[in-house]
């Protein structure tokens, strides 16, 4: 259904990990990063998309520091598992919210702000109904 990408922002694609469907780890000669279909792109928050850039219709992560958003937004959507040969799984996640913190400040506030209010709405909800 979705077409692997030959090329990318950072050269002629040299090998290229579906993560999920329309989700591709790419990496190049010399660099690397995380594309996303047009369709896929649009399951990421807003917030999530201004850290990515455009390319050849992909919405595109750079590995050094914009891939991480990439990573968290597909595990908190579960749409990604940490792979298996990764033995420490807990820092594995860290680390991608420690480079997040660095490299992307604004998406990391927006984005535990919102899982802030996440358990508030549902409560709201949940009152609404019963009313």
């Amino acid at each position: 259904m979705y077409q692997q990408p030959e090329q990318s922002p950072w050269g002629k694609v040299q090998h290229c990990e579906t993560l999920c469907p329309g989700v591709f780890l790419v990496s190049t000669p010399s660099h690397g990063g995380t594309m996303f279909s047009k369709d896929m792109a649009a399951v990421l928050s807003p917030a999530a998309r201004k850290c990515g850039f455009r390319h050849g219709g992909f919405l595109c992560f750079e590995e050094d520091s914009q891939e991480d958003v990439a990573f968290r937004e597909l595990l908190d959507k579960k749409l990604w598992a940490v792979p298996d040969r990764i033995k420490d799984k807990a820092a594995f996640e860290e680390n991608i919210n420690k480079s997040i913190r660095e490299y992307n400040p604004d998406y990391w506030r927006i984005r535990q702000a919102g899982l802030e209010k996440a358990p508030a709405r549902q409560t709201v909800s949940v009152h609404s109904t019963e009313r």
